[in-house]
């Protein structure tokens, strides 16, 4: 069995936990989350505690329960404390403007990019160089950054790009004579 799935998952104040044969939905102060269960590992709700079990017989439930576990400790954390990714733009002119469920970026090229939110999951822009997305889903929170991200990847040369907040990029030296 993973070590990681012998871990209980506590449910902190205000967050509820419904569980069925099909699927498992957290309920938060910050929203909900559902998430298809896996039939080779069984959650059990103990006290103000979840438990994730592999079901005997099953093929790979070892290693399934632990990944379940960190699924719905996750979903626990997002809809409590909720879960955020900060990105920079760094270059001449790269700026970032939200409006709405919409995020209007000028990266460089000759014409400006919307990239539009999807449901649960917002952009904020405390500067023009600066891209905060959150939300309670953390898969989707980083796929979010990831997909702005590669509208402009760093570059090695000068570092120009979107870059998240804590990516350090090693720039090469340029050609010489």
């Amino acid at each position: 069995m993973s070590r990681v799935a012998k871990n209980p998952i506590v449910l902190p104040q205000g967050v509820q936990v419904a569980l069925s044969a099909e699927e498992i939905s957290v309920k938060g102060p910050l929203g909900a989350i559902q998430f298809a269960a896996n039939p080779a590992v069984k959650v059990e709700q103990e006290g103000d505690s979840l438990l994730c079990r592999p079901v005997d017989g099953m093929p790979n439930a070892g290693a399934l329960s632990g990944t379940v576990r960190a699924i719905v400790a996750n979903m626990v954390t997002g809809v409590s404390k909720g879960f955020e990714r900060k990105l920079t733009l760094v270059g001449v002119g790269y700026r970032a403007q939200a409006q709405g469920d919409t995020l209007n970026l000028t990266l460089g090229f000759s014409h400006p990019v919307a990239h539009k939110m999807p449901a649960g999951v917002k952009a904020e822009t405390p500067t023009q160089t600066e891209i905060l997305i959150k939300g309670v889903d953390k898969q989707l929170v980083g796929q979010v950054a990831a997909e702005i991200r590669a509208y402009r990847k760093p570059e090695p040369y000068k570092g120009k790009g979107v870059r998240y907040s804590d990516e350090v990029i090693v720039l090469k030296e340029t050609k010489k004579k």
